[in-house]
């Protein structure tokens, strides 16, 4: 089976199409981040209308490369949600209107489920069953995984995300949009020692997050520094070294408590390395294996969509011809396959 996939959940239009023999063809990314610079922050009007822009062209980038045709493709995944629900619904519109033309069928895809699986893109792939930690710009979760679609959330953050506080930490030390990645490069310049930032309901029982109160921590220090650029740097390394702790303690007692000793980590802060560097360390420690997307799938794109779309196109999911975006839409409602 051939899969196209579609991903416009927020401000980044992807186009991929995966094989399950032959693996991923094709895989078309654009990014919208400086459209959305100025604003600092997503825009979600101006992305629908990008997604718009930028779909088809994608789409028929998407054939040439892998030089295919309609007649070659047997299914189309879209994003079906959570997300933006206007750049949702440019995907999802458009992926079902080409099924109906190409008489093809379609399914929608959980974002989430897409980048829980993005590890399986490259080879070794994790086995079933792991504990996956999905970080990104929207969503902290911790989860149980069973097999595809056999989702237990163990732990999620009860305001901001992890991404979210990068970026958010960022604007305040005057880095442009999108800051995480900005933050994590100053951090490199920044020393030891100099600030001791809290680590977040580590104390507490249980697998929730929360990064609001180390942003507010952040501002607090950073309103009260000389602001110097190694003053700055020093900030960004104590800050990242929080999250990073946070998230590595979490992961160290979720596997403690499902008793597995397989950990993916996927979604874009899965990009940062001093977090892959720590977890690689904490897994070694215990006799176990971490898992993490190719770089350039770790944020939002086409090929993880594709692979997940398979997935469920080869278990007889379809979608209706008046299908309709899910915004909001929890892991542990999709069927196990």
């Amino acid at each position: 089976m051939r899969v196209l996939g579609i991903e416009t959940s927020c401000d980044e239009t992807g186009v991929a199409i995966y094989d399950e023999h032959h693996g991923l063809l094709s895989h078309q990314l654009y990014s919208q981040v400086k459209l959305h610079a100025d604003y600092g922050g997503v825009v979600p009007e101006l992305a629908s209308r990008d997604h718009v822009r930028k779909l088809v062209p994608l789409i028929k980038e998407s054939l040439r490369e892998a030089n295919c045709s309609a007649k070659d493709i047997d299914g189309i995944a879209f994003t079906k949600g959570p997300g933006l629900v206007g750049a949702l619904l440019v995907g999802s519109s458009v992926a079902r209107s080409l099924a109906y033309a190409w008489n093809k069928p379609a399914v929608g895809v959980h974002h989430m489920e897409g980048h829980l699986l993005a590890p399986m893109l490259d080879e070794p792939a994790p086995e079933f069953p792991f504990v996956a930690l999905l970080v990104s710009g929207g969503h902290s979760m911790m989860v149980k995984v069973e097999g595809i679609g056999q989702y237990e959330v163990l732990g999620e953050s009860v305001d901001d995300a992890a991404g979210e506080a990068f970026d958010k930490t960022a604007k305040l030390l005057g880095l442009d949009y999108p800051g995480g990645p900005l933050l994590a490069k100053l951090a490199e310049k920044g020393e030891a020692g100099h600030y001791k930032f809290p680590r977040p309901m580590t104390t507490k029982p249980g697998l929730d997050f929360s990064f609001s109160g180390l942003k507010t921590f952040a501002a607090n220090t950073i309103r009260a520094s000389d602001g110097t650029e190694q003053t700055k740097a020093n900030i960004a390394y104590a800050f990242q070294e929080a999250v990073v702790d946070t998230l590595a303690i979490k992961c160290k007692r979720a596997l403690k408590h499902t008793k597995l000793k397989r950990l993916v980590i996927a979604g874009g802060v899965s990009a940062n390395k001093q977090l892959r560097e720590e977890l690689a360390a904490m897994m070694k420690s215990i006799k176990g294996e971490v898992f993490y997307p190719r770089l350039e799938f770790c944020t939002d794109n086409g090929a993880m969509i594709a692979y997940a779309g398979l997935q469920r196109l080869k278990a007889g999911e379809l979608e209706g011809l008046s299908t309709k975006a899910k915004p909001r839409w929890s892991l542990e409602d999709l069927a196990a396959i």
